[in-house]
């Protein structure tokens, strides 16, 4: 278990590191359109920001993926706002990637498999066995709940500016919202944490297991002494008259 919250841990502290990175192309857009109210500059810093990151992560050799995705997600955020002239389009994936993330929490938490459950048994490689544990399942619960909780507030906070176009309003918010649902996430952490306390589930499976053993006994002892009782049924009948 020890080894699993450390690696957990060191994910989450990654994911937050990341997410401060990660802002800078949004960041670098917002603050540009907001003085200058000119939507090809902002897109040009946008992107410089963007290929910024991207040489960022190539240099301290992270999975060459990770350093194109920023790139290719600020291209897609540019296109959007060009093709359309609305700078709030600028945010509309990451707004669609939010909407994704909150509906799926919400329907595997219904489903009765938290997502976080899941993704934390890809990260230590446990798989699905902590589904067996009845514990640990209402504590991956609780904790997906806190993330779910976070996302829905983040969301309910950003459709209405998109909706009303405040493209400056939403980029402000959409710069601190990965570090928010990286200090979700972790919030979330801790109340599946403390949901678990000191519970280990070999507990559990020692006393099904003992029980188990008392059930097998019980027969043994049945068959022993049905046995004993059928020996002994013609001894006494020869015996008696």
């Amino acid at each position: 278990m020890e080894d699993g919250a450390d690696t957990v841990r060191a994910a989450a502290r990654d994911r937050l590191r990341a997410a401060v990175v990660d802002v800078a192309p949004v960041f670098g857009f917002t603050v540009s359109f907001g003085l200058t109210h000119h939507l090809a500059v902002a897109l040009v810093l946008a992107f410089a920001a963007g290929a910024g990151v991207s040489v960022y992560r190539i240099v301290r050799r992270e999975p060459v993926w990770r350093a194109l995705a920023v790139l290719g997600l600020v291209c897609v955020q540019s296109l959007l706002a060009a093709q359309t002239g609305d700078a709030t389009n600028f945010f509309l994936p990451t707004l669609m990637v939010h909407c994704v993330t909150a509906t799926a929490n919400a329907v595997m938490l219904l489903l009765g498999r938290p997502l976080m459950g899941v993704v934390i048994g890809l990260i230590t490689k446990e798989g699905t066995g902590w589904r067996r544990c009845r514990v640990r399942r209402r504590a991956y619960a609780k904790g997906t709940l806190v993330i779910l909780t976070g996302s829905l507030v983040m969301l309910a906070i950003q459709l209405p500016l998109f909706l009303s176009g405040q493209a400056v309003g939403l980029g402000f918010v959409d710069s601190i919202a990965p570090l928010v649902l990286a200090l979700d996430v972790l919030l979330g952490w801790r109340v599946y944490r403390r949901a678990v306390a000191e519970h280990h589930c070999g507990t559990d499976n020692h006393r099904t297991n003992g029980h188990i053993e008392d059930h097998l006994n019980d027969l043994t002892n049945d068959c022993v002494n049905d046995r004993m009782s059928t020996e002994t049924s013609p001894s006494l009948e020869r015996i008696l008259p």
